[in-house]
């Protein structure tokens, strides 16, 4: 197990440090000029006991004077290396927390629907940006502020024990201690940081539900509520986040303690040496600032401590998602243009995988067919797995056993872009990007000219509401849409999918939202929409679908019953039943 622990960490500092790859060259400058800042530091010391030994006993003011101008320019050139790691090394961690959230985003894009299921929207948003922001800082400061630090303290050892050997092993003997203390130190604060990222994660995700649904809310003057569940995951995220400060204290009150006993043991140990003479006055100096000098790094490296943590846990989270694996295509995918439309269902069983394993059971062996071009309409109680069905056509879920196949071809053996080109989708619940309303119908269909996306327009219903707006198509709609009615949005989602123009279509509840008077005007679109078309409708209206080609009845047990709405009536059984409550 621990051997398989460190095998796996050095795998993620591996890929840690791959990011660094692309920007090699902004990198080997940010070390550089660490590097030569490091070298700075140390000459101050060596100055000084020259300028103590030497130059003043000597009156020697000429050389004292150039060294001291020397000294000058080493400051100089201190303060502009300074400014490079400073705007250039923050750069760096900016252009590799790009390229990690272009590649987040990219690889959430392409994630099941099953991942979105079982996650919270603001557990991806804290994902994206809360932890990539700390690998940001982690990837400027982690490796500069090491590399310094470590020559520094290289640095340091060697001048200390030009001055004195016996004195410098008195100071490193302190160094093993301080390096046990933090290593023990290390496990547990890592174990609360990682609590706390978590927490924060769920807080996120909490106030995203909020926000999104702040309209019920408010319609409910349920705000109480809303406050009480924020300030549990509130009450948990400082009661995680005490854990991780208080193994931070331990952390740091422990260095700190350390740091002042080295500092103790210097001045009685050099205090002696200078007594009985071993070393002199310019040596004692330079020794207690190269002391110093040691000790600066590793208060640095205890000062981003809680940064490599944050950036370590923020990196493996990051990590996690970005290993789940992505929707798949063949190896070998059957080239596809455009399809016909001819959907077939063979013994189709399909389940939802759930994460204590526990497998719902949805679809059994379901078998259907629907010719090109015509119209099915599925109909029965909720729970039946109606809409399950329609999401298993273009792919959103993968199907247990059995096939689905359209002109023949088995939908796993196509691309699923290709695939999903030939299928249009208008359901209950429209989702509108932020933006004008244009770019919304456009949206999937980004080379249409205008001209198309007018007589899309046109043909939904949508052109003359958005023509009397003030901005007409370059009115913006709002976060999902918000600016505009349900029977607006409904229209742009149906103009989106005649742009589209899909040999397939499915319409999932389309008009369920609507009033009466909206739906029959929207209805009217539909049909359109649905002229020449294989279309699946799902309906619990059944005025919406009396004039499908064929309606299949579907209950928790499978088909129940199929057939055209007036055979069914005749025929008096769930179809009869449901009809009856529906107009009862």
């Amino acid at each position: 197990m621990k051997r398989q622990q460190r095998i796996r960490r050095k795998g993620i500092v591996r890929k840690f440090f791959s990011y660094y790859r692309p920007h090699k060259g902004l990198f080997a400058l940010d070390l550089a000029c660490s590097f030569a800042i490091a070298l700075c530091n140390l000459c101050y010391p060596f100055v000084t006991r020259n300028v103590i030994d030497t130059y003043v006993p000597e009156r020697l003011l000429e050389p004292m004077l150039i060294w001291l101008g020397v000294l000058a320019a080493i400051f100089v050139a201190k303060a502009l290396l300074t400014y490079v790691v400073q705007y250039w090394g923050h750069l760096l961690g900016v252009k590799i927390q790009s390229d990690m959230r272009t590649e987040f985003f990219r690889h959430a894009e392409r994630l099941p629907f099953s991942y979105f299921d079982e996650t919270k929207t603001g557990t991806v948003m804290s994902r994206l940006v809360n932890d990539l922001f700390e690998v940001s800082e982690l990837a400027h400061h982690g490796p500069e502020d090491t590399f310094t630090s470590f020559v520094t303290i290289v640095g340091a050892v060697v001048l200390m024990c030009l001055i004195d050997v016996p004195l410098a092993m008195i100071v490193f003997a302190f160094v093993p201690l301080m390096l046990t203390f933090a290593l023990l130190s290390r496990k547990k604060m890592s174990a609360a940081f990682a609590e706390s990222r978590r927490e924060m994660a769920e807080i996120n995700a909490d106030v995203e539900s909020s926000v999104s649904g702040i309209r019920v809310t408010k319609a409910y003057a349920a705000e109480a509520t809303e406050e009480r569940k924020f300030e549990k995951s509130n009450a948990r995220y400082r009661t995680a986040r005490g854990k991780a400060y208080r193994s931070m204290g331990v952390f740091y009150g422990g260095m700190g303690l350390f740091n002042d006993l080295l500092y103790l043991v210097v001045l009685l140990a050099g205090g002696l040496f200078f007594f009985y003479g071993r070393i002199d006055v310019g040596e004692f100096a330079a020794f207690i600032l190269y002391v110093t000098m040691l000790l600066n790094p590793i208060r640095t490296l205890v000062n981003i401590f809680e940064q490599i943590q944050d950036g370590t846990t923020g990196f493996v989270r990051f990590r996690e998602v970005m290993e789940i694996p992505e929707e798949d295509d063949p190896t070998d995918p059957v080239p596809v243009g455009t399809l016909r439309g001819e959907i077939k269902f063979e013994n189709v069983s399909f389940s939802y995988k759930n994460p204590d394993r526990q497998d719902t059971d949805v679809i059994r062996h379901f078998s259907l067919e629907i010719p090109k071009g015509k119209t099915v309409a599925l109909v029965g109680p909720s729970g039946g797995g109606k809409t399950t069905l329609c999401h298993l056509i273009p792919r959103f879920y993968e199907i247990d056993e059995g096939r689905i196949t359209i002109d023949g071809i088995d939908v796993r053996d196509m691309r699923r872009a290709d695939l999903r080109r030939n299928v249009g989708i208008v359901s209950q619940d429209v989702f509108l990007f932020g933006g004008t309303i244009r770019e919304n119908i456009a949206y999937g269909s980004p080379d249409a000219d205008e001209a198309a996306i007018l007589r899309a327009a046109r043909a939904a219903g949508a052109d003359e509401f958005v023509s009397e707006l003030p901005d007409g198509y370059e009115t913006e709609a709002g976060e999902r849409g918000v600016k505009l009615s349900g029977g607006q949005k409904q229209r742009i989602a149906i103009a989106r999918a005649f742009l589209k123009d899909p040999p397939v279509l499915i319409l999932d509840e389309a008009t369920s939202a609507l009033d009466n008077v909206t739906e029959r005007r929207i209805q009217k679109s539909l049909d359109e929409l649905c002229a020449g078309r294989t279309t699946i409708v799902v309906a619990h209206r059944l005025t919406t679908v009396r004039d499908a080609d064929e309606i299949v009845v579907i209950t928790q047990e499978g088909v129940r019953e199929r057939g055209t709405h007036d055979e069914l009536i005749a025929r008096g059984g769930v179809y009869a039943e449901l009809n009856a409550v529906r107009f009862d």
